[in-house]
Parts: structure tokens; C-alpha cells; sequence
């Protein structure tokens, strides 16, 4: 008679130490990120060329960058914590998210690195720059910005939507937090018939929406699972 187990006893594994603490660290970036976001946003002053030179410019500029870099983080975590749950619609999401996340960080990063050195001797750019940013037209042409702007905004909207729908329909994460999410993001489609004031307020869902998801992602539980797949041996059958 042999020791092997018999068929149908559940096999269970849990998540490895160090992938536990890459995913809270995940989730700790993305609450971050949201606390940023909403952070960013108090006494925002009204974009004008005569604002890009300020110490303001500067440290709002760079905590956008670092906010987008966090989120990048996050959204990553939440990914790969629950990539079978999501299926090719999280997939979808994740992809267009990351995209819009990374080419914001590339924007803020020209906005406050580059933006400010150009205000003196070519204000008309540094203009039409903040005017596309904000849903506006360009006067002159501004080159490859308009490019990168216009593919952030698409994948920041339509991924964020996606994505918080895939983390809805996943039932992992907090599902309140996931449902804000993909709302959050396409409420901002309504900026381009709102005056700019309204960009402060819409952005809070969505700050407030990573920071439920990152508390989420950092309590979640080491996933589960079973392994019954393997079929009855000659051992078992004479074990019977």
C-alpha cells in the first residue's frame, strides 16, 4: 500500500514572502499616489505662462511626477495580484492605464523641468501647451506634445475605466473603491464643456478611489487556491 495521497485532497499554496511584500508596498504607492493627487489639487492656481516660473509651479509640478510614478506602482500590484481573476479585460485596462500613467509622468516631468526655461523666450508655446493640456486648442503648432497629451488622456480615460470595471467584476479588491475608480476617470470626459475650475473637483474620485484600492491591496489576504487535477494513480486505486 502506498503513502500517496489519495485523489481529490485539496493542495493548498499561499503567496511567497516576498511577493506578500511587493504587494503591499504596491499598495502603500497607489494610496500614496491618491493622497497626492487630491493633495495637488488645494488652492490649485488658474494655469497662465505667468504661474510656470513660480516655486508653486515647481513643487505642484514635481508631486504630480511623483504621484504618477506611485500610481504606476499601484496599478501594477493590483494587477498582478488578482492577472487571472481580471482576465483579457483587466489585461485591456492595465495596458491603457499603464500607458496613460507613464506618458503623465513624462508630461509633468517637461512641465516642470522644461516648461519654466521657455516661458521668456517662447510664452506662446509654453501657452498653447497649458491650453491643450486642459482640453483647449493650440494657436501654433507645439509638436510632439500634442501627440503624447492626447494618447495620455485617452489611455488615463478609457484605461481607468476599464480597469476599475475588471477590478469590480474581479471580487478582490475593495469594490466600492473599484466602481469610483472607473467612474472617476470618465467624469473627467465632462472637462471639455466645464470651466477649469471643475478639473480640481474632478479629480478627487479618483484620488480617493486609489487610496481605497491601495488600502485594499495592502490588507488583501495571501491568495489560495487548489490542485485537484491530478488523476487517481495505480497506488490509489489499490489503496481502495
Amino acid at each position: 500500500m502506498s503513502a500517496t495521497p489519495r485523489p481529490g485532497k485539496t493542495k493548498q499554496f499561499s503567496m511567497a514572502p516576498g511577493e506578500r511584500g511587493l504587494s503591499r508596498a504596491a499598495g502603500i504607492a497607489a494610496a500614496i499616489a491618491g493622497a497626492l493627487f487630491i493633495a495637488v489639487q488645494v488652492g490649485h492656481p488658474a494655469m497662465d505662462v505667468s504661474l510656470v516660473t513660480t516655486t508653486d509651479w515647481a513643487v505642484r509640478g514635481t508631486a504630480k511626477a511623483l504621484m504618477a510614478a506611485l500610481a504606476l506602482v499601484g496599478i501594477t500590484g493590483m494587477y498582478l495580484r488578482q492577472v487571472r481573476q481580471t482576465g483579457i479585460l483587466g489585461f485591456l485596462g492595465y495596458v491603457l492605464f499603464a500607458a496613460g500613467y507613464l506618458l503623465m509622468f513624462s508630461i509633468e516631468v517637461v512641465a516642470a523641468a522644461v516648461l519654466p526655461a521657455l516661458a521668456a523666450t517662447a510664452p506662446g508655446y509654453v501657452a498653447d501647451v497649458l491650453a491643450v493640456a486642459f482640453g483647449g486648442t493650440a494657436t501654433h503648432d507645439i509638436g510632439g506634445m500634442q501627440t503624447v497629451i492626447a494618447v495620455s488622456s485617452v489611455g488615463y480615460l478609457a484605461g481607468g475605466c476599464l480597469f476599475g470595471i475588471a477590478l469590480f467584476r474581479a471580487r478582490v479588491l475593495a469594490r466600492w473603491a473599484s466602481a469610483l475608480l472607473a467612474a472617476g476617470t470618465v467624469a473627467t470626459v465632462a472637462l471639455a464643456v466645464l470651466p477649469e475650475s471643475f478639473n480640481r473637483l474632478l479629480a478627487v474620485p479618483t484620488g480617493v478611489a486609489l487610496i481605497g484600492l491601495g488600502i485594499s491591496l495592502w490588507r488583501a489576504r495571501p491568495a489560495t487556491g487548489s490542485d485537484n487535477s491530478a488523476p487517481p494513480t495505480v497506488e490509489h486505486a489499490a489503496a481502495r
